[in-house]
């Protein structure tokens, strides 16, 4: 493999990227390449989301001259905030803008739950309750039912600036506490993009036998799954049942 065959367009929240790929490159399969492009989210909340829209073309139009072959805006919150009405529409104005297949990391999420027939989830984040609360009202308005939630909450700069060895532990302990206390909830998701818990995962899957959804996973599943037979290489399943799903 001497050249990447797919380009994965991603649209990171932040000025920087770190754990998005650190992440993205142990689950990805060889010659899946990430590209990415920042915005400067501020906080979680509709006013500092939307402040942001008008880079969010710039980002687009900048994807799209990188030829690459999807594009996917990160954060769960952006599109929790917005709603699911005014996210689809911005992916849809992004798909006729750029003539790209215009994603993001919760539409992910539903794509891989709706696979996986999960409808039933619990939930485990590190934000504060108005957010999990727009993430909840969004996953419903698809037909997904948050049996179960769990949160240790933090703001923006917290998340940005936490440990990645301590949110390892903090995913082994949320998940765990919010999948005994949801023993019908046919699949655990864990958003963020900015938690580090890719180890966590085959760990709780092994524990509790039930999928577990982070972002990387589910972006990338949902960007492997559109490329079909283009596929050159899989994911090692090792990383979960979540890749492991692709056919």
């Amino acid at each position: 493999m001497i050249a990447p065959w797919y380009q994965l367009g991603y649209v990171i929240p932040h000025l920087y990227t770190d754990l998005d790929a650190y992440q993205f490159y142990r689950v990805a399969p060889e010659g899946m390449m990430l590209v990415t492009t920042g915005l400067n989210l501020k906080d979680y909340t509709l006013a500092a989301v939307e402040s942001e829209l008008p880079v969010l073309w710039q980002r687009f139009d900048l994807l799209a001259s990188k030829k690459v072959d999807r594009i996917s805006l990160s954060g769960v919150p952006v599109a929790s905030a917005l709603g699911r009405k005014k996210m689809r529409e911005i992916l849809a104005e992004g798909e006729t803008r750029t003539g790209l297949n215009c994603d993001t990391d919760l539409e992910a999420h539903i794509a891989t739950l709706q696979h996986l027939g999960a409808t039933k989830i619990a939930l485990a984040t590190r934000w504060p309750e108005p957010v999990v609360t727009a993430l909840t009202r969004y996953l419903a308005e698809a037909g997904i039912e948050v049996v179960a939630s769990r949160a240790r909450p933090r703001s923006l700069d917290q998340n940005k600036h936490s440990s990645a060895a301590d949110d390892h532990l903090l995913a082994l302990d949320l998940g765990r506490e919010v999948l005994r206390a949801a023993p019908d909830a046919q699949a655990l998701l864990m958003p963020g993009g900015l938690w580090f818990a890719i180890h966590a995962v085959p760990m709780l899957e092994a524990e509790f036998g039930k999928p577990v959804l982070l972002n990387i996973l589910s972006t990338a599943w949902a960007a492997l799954h559109a490329a079909g037979k283009r596929m050159l290489h899989r994911p090692d399943a090792r990383w979960g049942k979540v890749l492991a799903s692709l056919k």
